[in-house]
């Protein structure tokens, strides 16, 4: 019997100048199912989903959406034959309603004036749908946690007649409470007769959840099998081309002095009576629910925020850190949570992001001596790119993510603070990050490493500290790191 296919792309090729982004891939999507996609950074996924979106025409092949082929696709023809995806970053306009949002192209059903009253009951009703109608049609979305702003996104899509849904790692800035409600949501839309298609780097999601996995590897397709019949290990090796016997890799650091002592730090935003240390060699996590203060705790010791009270030691002499510029003068290094808009400059060259700390800003610069150097660099830590000429914004995410990390690697820094170093990152990028953490602690760095991923906190780190509303719940080490001691820290239990 032939499958009733809602999706088929075959033979989809595109290049961006000299570089072959797709390579004669194919997708094919059943109607009613929940389908992966997945693959490496840099493997294609986006380019594939943009085509399918119409923000990007293909060079080559063929799209049919349910049975009609598709000639000249266009973000506005692709909404109306029902494909909708939802992006990480949102599409929705933070200064209007929840309302105004999910209807922006159909605010007034009859005649030339809206009608407020049934905007706000038609909103209403889209999010009952769906099992959110305690959510306030008229408060601006800019006001609504990211989940729920994620939930307007969908009614939007809903709103929009969409049978095909995209979901392109909807789970990267999602508590884990609030990732099983959206999986919840999504098994909902199935049985509605929603077709959906899932890009995610967690593994433990697609299995939860897919009903078949397409893998994708360098533009290339690789195979699209039945999520039951695979076991992760298999579909990791599929993914990256080989097998990666292990995860975390060993590490073989000695511990040694104390590097940093912070006691009673508290901000003026979340943070209250904050006390840890870190010793030389040591790789010390911070867990905890997103919102918890494990973030402004760190932005307070590197200088971006100002703390009301508290002091900090570094190497036994006490600082007191005002700005970054400070702190990196003081051999610290920070890699942001959002790399996007704190880590790196989209728009400037690889290779001015991964001199952007060493540069001193005064006397020549020799710049074949520096690509030469920002080469070997990114040579290290496996960053693929085209040209150290190229903007970061032509990298995928994993790729950007190691650049933002590079400009670190290229200064004597004795203690970095890593938030979320992989998020939105894939398998194979993932180890490469776990060995690089390996390798600053067995030269001595001190590492902090904020993570909301509990199996990557346990995997990589000696100690950790729980927080929970700006303060210390409690530290577990290493023979107690389990995910039960965690969450019941996290949940101040």
């Amino acid at each position: 019997m032939t499958p009733d296919y809602i999706v088929q792309m075959n033979h989809i090729s595109k290049h961006f100048g000299g570089v072959t982004a797709l390579d004669d891939v194919k997708l094919n999507v059943v109607r009613g199912e929940i389908h992966a996609l997945i693959g490496e950074n840099g493997a294609g996924k986006s380019t594939l989903i943009k085509i399918l979106a119409g923000a990007y025409p293909k060079d080559e092949g063929t799209i049919i959406i349910d049975g009609q082929e598709v000639t000249a696709a266009t973000p506005r023809t692709m909404i109306d034959m029902g494909v909708s995806v939802i992006y990480q970053e949102f599409m929705l306009a933070p200064d209007l309603t929840v309302a105004e949002n999910i209807f922006i192209d159909n605010m007034n059903e009859s005649g030339p004036f809206i009608n407020w009253k049934e905007l706000k009951k038609r909103a209403k009703e889209q999010l009952e749908k769906i099992g959110f109608g305690h959510i306030d049609p008229g408060k601006k979305v800019g006001e609504l946690s990211v989940a729920y702003q994620q939930i307007v996104e969908i009614c939007k899509c809903l709103a929009k007649n969409s049978k095909v849904l995209v979901f392109d790692e909807p789970t990267a800035v999602l508590t884990h409470s609030e990732t099983e409600k959206l999986l919840e949501l999504i098994r909902k839309l199935k049985e509605d007769g929603v077709t959906i298609l899932y890009i995610s780097h967690r593994l433990e999601e697609l299995f939860a959840i897919s009903d078949r996995i397409t893998v994708l590897k360098d533009g290339k397709y690789v195979d699209t099998v039945d999520t039951s019949s695979i076991t992760k290990e298999e579909l990791v090796t599929m993914m990256v081309g080989r097998k990666i016997e292990q995860l975390f890799p060993e590490r073989h650091a000695e511990i040694g002095e104390e590097i940093l002592r912070v006691e009673n730090l508290s901000t003026a935003d979340l943070v209250e009576n904050v006390s840890f240390s870190l010793r030389k060699g040591e790789v010390l996590g911070f867990s905890g629910l997103v919102g918890s203060g494990r973030t402004e705790t760190m932005r307070a010791i590197f200088g971006a925020d100002r703390k009301t009270s508290g002091k900090v030691w570094l190497f036994g002499e006490e600082v007191n850190i005002k700005n970054p510029k400070q702190a990196i003068e003081l051999g610290i290094g920070f890699l942001p949570e959002d790399r996007k808009t704190q880590g790196l400059l989209l728009k400037q060259s690889i290779r001015i992001n991964t001199t952007l700390v060493s540069r001193q800003g005064n006397g020549f610069i020799n710049h074949r001596k520096e690509q030469q150097e920002v080469r070997s660099l990114l040579a290290q830590i496996a960053t693929k790119y085209g040209s150290t000429e190229d903007n970061a914004n032509s990298l995928s995410g994993g790729n950007q993510q190691k650049v933002s990390l590079a400009k670190w690697l290229a200064i004597d820094t004795k203690l970095i603070i890593l938030d979320e170093p992989t998020r939105g990152v894939d398998v194979g990028a993932k180890t490469e990050i776990y060995r690089i953490i390996n390798e600053l602690a067995e030269r001595g760095v001190g590492v902090i490493m904020i993570s909301s991923e509990m199996p990557e906190i346990i995997g990589t780190c000696d100690r950790v500290i729980v927080m929970r509303e700006g303060r210390i719940t409690g530290e577990v080490t290493k023979e107690n790191l389990t995910e039960n001691n965690l969450i019941k820290l996290a949940m101040g239990v």
